[in-house]
């Protein structure tokens, strides 16, 4: 089993770490993965978007042309990663910054408003960790134990941070997890 994922938007969205998170957990679940950063000259407020493979078996290109997992934090990152999605494949929406419908009915579409649900959480930045929990509830790629343990390694020097990711985590799952029913 192989997922391919594609995460896409804004400089300063936290596309990035998203990725880093998604292949760590893969490593601390004992999968191959790779992982692939591309942005803008611009950083904040340019494009932004990483591939990840998590995979049972070696990974033999780190390059996913048709990925089975796409993120679209914003419209332009929707215009150019859907039509690359694999039928049958997962759409995450941040219908927080997207009014525009998908455009396939061959895929499973989840709207999530991250940016209002981080919000309720008082702290915006965590846009990007609920985004990251909508992705295991909706994909299964890795498991949240292992998502919430690789953020906790990678942010070992700020414990602090720890609490209010674990909580942005377990609302974006929960979210998808109500939409699924």
């Amino acid at each position: 089993m192989s997922n391919d994922i594609v995460l896409a938007g804004f400089g300063g969205q936290g596309i990035l770490l998203m990725g880093q998170l998604l292949a760590y957990a893969g490593m601390i679940e004992n999968r191959h993965v790779s992982w692939i950063p591309s942005y803008g000259p611009e950083m904040r407020g340019g494009t932004a978007n990483c591939s990840v493979i998590i995979a049972d078996e070696p990974v033999g290109s780190p390059i996913v042309t048709e990925p089975n997992l796409v993120v679209a934090m914003n419209l332009p990152s929707l215009d150019k990663f859907e039509p690359a999605l694999q039928s049958g494949g997962i759409l995450i929406i941040n219908s927080s910054l997207i009014q525009k419908e998908a455009t396939r009915s061959d895929i499973s579409v989840y709207k999530v408003p991250a940016n209002e649900l981080a919000q309720e959480l008082g702290n915006l930045k965590v846009a990007n960790m609920i985004v990251l929990g909508a992705i295991v509830a909706a994909s299964e790629a890795v498991k949240d134990e292992s998502a919430l343990q690789a953020f906790a390694k990678l942010f070992a020097k700020k414990p602090q941070l720890v609490e209010i990711n674990k909580l942005a985590l377990q609302k974006g799952a929960e979210y998808i997890k109500n939409q699924k029913k």
